[in-house]
């Protein structure tokens, strides 16, 4: 199915906004939508979308998967309650690491982390609210990245061939599948959301699961989400595209107190885009990765190795599974 472009460039805002509170709600009706809000500003534009579109008929779930970002469940929930959107945390832990115990091919591991997602999870919140819609955040970049096989985002069924309805039980509703991500933030700026929200960072929807080479466990989690605070709170005046943390399978020789000590390493990436479908890695100050360097082996347990990644996108791609 191919979906009509709208460019962020010249792009009526307002219009679009309309446009979309009007189709989300002749698409549900009188009837119930769910929407899984991450804090990324995807989720986050459609879900204030559907409150003005649908108002209490929204139920508005963060699912606390075990691979997000220090303190996001509490961070996410304290923002949207400003703007009278309630917000349910479900502890989703245990479903998610048990799914992904053993994986370490990149694509089942994505895979697992959907199936996981759609089906057992929202599966169970759609049986107990009596929704039959989901508000969802797939950009067109997502959908592009799919049907062009670089890599299955998590997100995207229909241009798959996959019904969401007989593969899940429910509708799912993509209001900003026509856009991209500068698209995204101009409807952000303009709904009121915070800057802390409309300039934030592409997150991926398998969250820190898809900065893991290699199986997924939770103590392989709390490393890179160490090393992700470091490395945001080092890189943030960059006001690069993206920046990001990623640990390696494979233990490296190092050395600590004069003796041999095989340790993990953290390779960095850093990028400059527009629209993420290219990226060019930011020359950043020696100075900056020296830093960083020595913070992350300083304070990342079992870290004797920093890497900054040089390649642009393509042949790279922004994350690194």
């Amino acid at each position: 199915m191919e979906v009509k472009e709208i460019k962020a460039e010249g792009m009526d805002v307002a219009g679009f906004i309309k446009d979309k509170t009007d189709e989300i709600s002749s698409l549900v009706k009188d009837g119930l939508a769910i929407t899984a809000l991450s804090g990324g500003v995807d989720s986050s534009v459609v879900t204030v979308l559907g409150h003005q579109a649908l108002g209490n008929r929204l139920l508005t779930y963060f699912i606390e998967n075990g691979l997000m970002r220090q303190d996001e469940a509490r961070n996410v929930a304290e923002i949207f309650g400003k703007f009278g959107i309630p917000v349910k945390i479900v502890d989703a832990r245990q479903e998610f690491f048990e799914a992904l115990k053993g994986l370490t091919d990149p694509e089942e591991k994505r895979e697992a982390i959907t199936q996981t997602f759609y089906k057992k999870v929202f599966g169970k919140l759609v049986v107990e609210s009596g929704a039959r819609h989901l508000l969802q955040g797939t950009i067109l970049t997502d959908i592009d990245e799919t049907v062009a096989g670089v890599k299955r985002q998590h997100n995207v069924f229909e241009q798959l061939g996959i019904d969401p309805q007989k593969a899940f039980g429910y509708r799912i509703i993509e209001p900003l599948r026509q856009i991209r991500k500068d698209g995204v933030r101009k409807v952000a700026q303009t709904l009121g959301l915070p800057e802390s929200i409309y300039k934030r960072m592409p997150f991926p929807g398998p969250a820190l699961a898809a900065r893991i080479i290699g199986e997924v466990t939770p103590e392989k989690i709390e490393l890179v989400r160490k090393a992700t605070v470091i490395t945001e709170a080092e890189l943030a005046g960059t006001e690069a595209f993206q920046y990001l943390a990623i640990l390696h399978q494979d233990r490296v020789t190092g050395m600590r107190g004069g003796r041999r000590d095989f340790g993990l390493q953290i390779e960095i990436r850093c990028w400059k885009s527009l629209d993420a479908r290219t990226a060019a890695p930011v020359r950043l100050p020696y100075e900056t990765l020296e830093r960083l360097a020595g913070r992350i082996t300083g304070e990342v347990p079992g870290v004797v190795s920093v890497t900054y990644n040089i390649a642009t996108k393509p042949p790279s791609t922004m994350e690194a599974i």
